[in-house]
Parts: C-alpha cells; structure tokens; sequence
C-alpha cells in the first residue's frame, strides 16, 4: 500500500497528472487480471488492492480539482516581495553566553547525534523554549500595517538579551538578524529589512533563543489586517497540520507518521506540502538529526523517550517548488502563492509528547 500511496502522490504533485495516474491504473489492472484464474481468497484480496488503489487514484483526481477550484478563488493581489535595507547586526552583551558557531560565518554541519536528555537537560530545554514562546507571542502583537520587519527584529532582540539569552540565528552561517521574518510568498527565512507589513500580509515569525546552553526554536504565521478567506484558511490549515503531525508521536513510534499525517490533512484541502525543508533535532546542539519530513516518505527510524526536536511544515496555497534569494537565505515560492509556516519545539514521552515551546 506505501508504493501506491507515493505514486498517488506523485500524481498529485507533478504537472502530468493524467499520464502519471493512467500508469497507476494500469498497474493496479494488471494486479487485478491475474487473480481471476486463482482461488476465491486470492480473488478477493487482490480486488480489494485494486479497488484500494482506484480509491487512491480518485482521491488524487479530487484532490487536483479541489486545487484548481481554490486557484479560481479571489485572492488579493501583492505587490511580489523585493529586498530592501537590511540594518546591521544588533549587539549582544559580553555576559551573555553564546553558541560556538558565532565565531565563524560558515554554516554548521547538520549533527548526526540524536539529543536525549537527562532530568536536567530537560527541565533546560524547558526553560529555553518557554523562553521563545514568550518571545513569539510578544512579537505577535507587533503585526499590523505599518510595521517593518527590522522594528519585529529590535523587539525579539531585546526581549532575549534581556532575559539573559541569545537569538540563535544571529550570526548561524552568517545570518544577520535575531529573528526570521517570511512574509507572503516567502516559505521560510526571510531577513528582517524596512519593509512596511501591508494590510492583507501574513508573515510567520520564527524565533529561536540560546538560553544556558540550550536551544528552544517555535514559530508562528500572523495575520496582519483584512486577509482574504482562502489565505486565512491555509493558515489555519496549516497549524492543524502541525498539530496532526505531534499527534502521532511516542516513544517507538516511527518518524515517518508525521509526514504521512500531515500530507493526509492538507491534501484534504489541496494544498502543497513543502519537501525542501525539515524538522530537526534541536538541543544543544541547534541543527541535528533526526531530520523530520513533512511529507509522505519511508525513512527509516523511530523516537526514543527524552528526544527533542522540531515540527515545522510549510505549505503552500500554490505549487511547491521555490526560489532562494542571493541572500542565499530567503526563499520565496516560485509562483508567487502564499505559504504559511507554524512551528514546535517537542519532547517525546513514554505515551505522547510535550510541546516544550508554549507559555
């Protein structure tokens, strides 16, 4: 059942929808023929395969519809998002404890070790991502029209220092801001600069803060003013999403669930799942394995109770395939389409998971 779940999404995702599902129909009939001269059990089952497989193709013949109905749906059109002046790096004070790739501007190797904690590394991650969720929703109430990206940077700058913390993506692989600041058709990345935010925007602010040697990274997309319906709606979809995806998560349970719960809930509504980026573990160690796929996949592995990591899909009200600025940072979709972005930080338990990154 994997095979034909990944060819249906296949089908769903690439621009030959027609062809790429009369070859899954022709596979599931070729299945099927050669059960006529078997026994009835056989029979049965292989007709039930193949009516699980045309099952599968219908729902991607919906799921295309359902897409090409909201891509008729009025939505307000923006003025695409160019660059503009991006202030200097803000200063953190000499007190505050800083993570060791601040002293160079490459971008850090993605860790192979996989973070369990002990008591006090727990009650630590604890701390640092109560820590960011505060910061989070304090940035939130800054989205309105009017606002830059650069005065959102300030405020969650200050916010940290001021609790004795370090903004993580400050000087990450020589990123220049405190914060992430994506808006409209931008995925994920986006530097904070003096654009005004407009009536209509949505913008995902992305907070992540160093707090005694401990990483707690959240997200969250905002509506700024008047969003259209169909926007508001990805937005809410979006969240739902996340909230799928850490539904399934246990000690033992295989990472690959979440991608497969979260594709499940957004096809429903015929949106793109973002595969580019991942989830990831976090600790620490800011960036390290598991890396966790949002979409459909077979990758291997299972959570272990006292792990941490990220939760954090991206989709799209359009197609999935982006483009990322010289800035070798912001990454915008390559059509233009809105995409909104929401974000924890978890800690798997023996029964479920804790969502560290909440105040």
């Amino acid at each position: 059942m994997a095979s034909v779940a990944a060819s249906v999404s296949s089908c769903f995702h690439g621009e030959n929808l027609s062809s790429s599902c009369s070859s899954l129909f022709s596979r599931a009939t070729l299945a099927f023929s050669p059960s006529i001269s078997g026994n009835d059990f056989n029979g049965r089952k292989r007709f039930m395969v193949l009516a699980k497989r045309l099952s599968g193709l219908e729902e991607a013949m919906r799921i295309r519809r359902a897409r090409e109905q909201q891509t008729s749906t009025p939505i307000k059109r923006r003025t695409p998002l160019r660059r503009l002046k991006v202030s200097p790096r803000l200063p953190v004070p000499d007190h505050i404890l800083k993570p060791p790739y601040v002293s160079t501007k490459l971008l850090p190797e993605i860790s192979t070790e996989f973070q369990i904690h002990d008591e006090e590394g727990i009650a630590r991650m604890r701390a640092a991502c109560e820590l960011a969720a505060r910061v989070l929703e304090h940035a939130g109430t800054l989205v309105r029209p009017s606002v830059t990206t650069n005065e959102i940077d300030k405020a969650v700058h200050q916010m940290i220092i001021d609790n004795g913390a370090y903004p993580s993506p400050l000087g990450y692989g020589g990123f220049p801001k405190s914060v992430c600041t994506s808006v409209n058709e931008c995925m994920c990345h986006g530097i904070p600069d003096s654009r005004q935010l407009q009536d209509g925007d949505i913008i995902n602010i992305d907070v992540t803060v160093y707090l005694n040697g401990y990483h707690g990274d959240t997200s969250k997309t905002f509506l700024c003013g008047n969003v259209d319906e169909a926007t508001k709606r990805l937005v809410k979809v979006t969240e739902e999403c996340l909230e799928r995806g850490i539904s399934v998560c246990k000690d033992g349970a295989l990472f690959r669930k979440i991608g497969k719960r979260i594709s499940e809930h957004a096809e429903k509504f015929g949106y793109g799942v973002v595969e580019r980026f991942v989830g990831h573990g976090v600790g620490t160690v800011f960036h390290s394995e598991p890396l966790i796929f949002h979409h459909r996949n077979e990758k291997p592995g299972s959570m272990v109770e006292g792990q941490t990591f990220t939760i954090e899909p991206i989709l799209t009200l359009g197609r999935t395939e982006c483009v990322t600025w010289e800035d070798n940072w912001t990454t915008l979709t390559k059509d233009g389409s809105p995409a909104a972005q929401f974000e924890h930080t978890i800690l798997i338990t023996r029964t479920g998971a804790e969502i560290l990154t909440k105040c």
